[in-house]
């Protein structure tokens, strides 16, 4: 994996990118993070389908990713609640109300990237800006939980920590770990809270898992932290 960062951030590997290939684009996250103030737990992916893949614009867009029916099943037992009638899309401003009455974050961990096959796969995802979490960290702070949904937002986030963890020592799915963030900026004065990093099953149907067993991961993390 590639990061390319500002001087205040780490450089989880440096080899050179170059974007003169007239078959790569940099690309910006089209979507802003949702920050609820009270949040006390950010989910973080990484980066959404080409636009002709979206169902609404919001996180999740496409309508064939099971996020929005994961939530609708943990915490409403209905797939579809989400869902605007029989349409093929979600109603994302039902989602981000829910959100901020739920205290439920949600910021994608890389904020510019290239598309090396086009497509939305993480594998060939070229991270070129990853998410500063001196800007975010501040505007959630009772944030104490952070959880991913795959490895490259998981590989991502260890990245900008001040220690380097071998990817031997990265959480599997399902797993948890301490993440000692640092801010990066000099000027911060509060204290980073004591952060735990989950990792949770992608939500993409590519991944090999049944839904089923997705909402059983999910609701047993929501549990945990108690928003169950």
């Amino acid at each position: 994996m590639t990061i390319k960062t500002s001087n205040t951030q780490k450089t989880a590997d440096t080899k050179p990118t170059s974007f003169d290939d007239k078959d790569t684009k940099l690309e910006n996250h089209p979507f802003e993070p949702v920050l609820p103030p009270n949040a006390t737990v950010m989910m973080m992916g990484t980066f959404p389908p080409t636009a002709d893949k979206w169902a609404m614009s919001f996180h999740y867009p496409n309508f064939y990713n099971d996020m929005w029916r994961i939530y609708g099943r943990v915490f409403f037992d209905d797939t579809d609640y989400f869902r605007v009638g029989d349409e093929k899309r979600f109603d994302p401003e039902r989602i981000r109300d829910f959100m901020f009455e739920r205290g439920i974050a949600s910021c994608p961990t890389v904020k510019q990237a290239i598309r090396e096959t086009g497509n939305a796969s993480d594998k060939n995802l070229t991270v070129v800006a990853p998410v500063d979490l001196d800007v975010i960290l501040p505007q959630v702070p009772k944030v104490e939980t952070l959880f991913t949904t795959g490895g490259k937002a998981t590989e991502v986030l260890l990245g900008l920590l001040d220690e380097p963890i071998a990817k031997s020592k990265h959480p599997k799915t399902n797993q948890r770990m301490d993440y000692p963030y640092q801010w990066q900026n000099a000027e911060q004065t509060t204290e980073v809270n004591d952060l735990t990093l989950y990792r949770l099953p992608s939500t993409s149907r590519a991944y090999p898992l049944s839904l089923d067993k997705k909402v059983a991961a999910y609701k047993a993390f929501f549990e945990r932290v108690g928003k169950l």
